[in-house]
């Protein structure tokens, strides 16, 4: 299931139904989801679906002034 982060990978055309794609957007989501400290976790079931989970951390915010 990791190799779906991988730059380029892409699923077989059969399993996803799709013919397009370049394999970049979670490549991509990752590295963003990494650069703010945060996780992104796959869970997976044949025939049922895929769930993605981001989580990012809570950052204080303070008022200037």
């Amino acid at each position: 299931q990791q190799r779906v982060f991988e730059r380029f990978y892409q699923v077989e055309r059969a399993r996803s139904g799709l013919a397009r794609g370049t394999g970049l957007g979670l490549a991509i989501a990752r590295q963003a989801v990494r650069a703010h400290s945060g996780t992104i976790v796959i869970e997976s079931a044949v025939g049922q679906g895929t769930t993605f989970t981001l989580t990012l951390p809570m950052v204080e915010v303070r008022a200037r002034g």
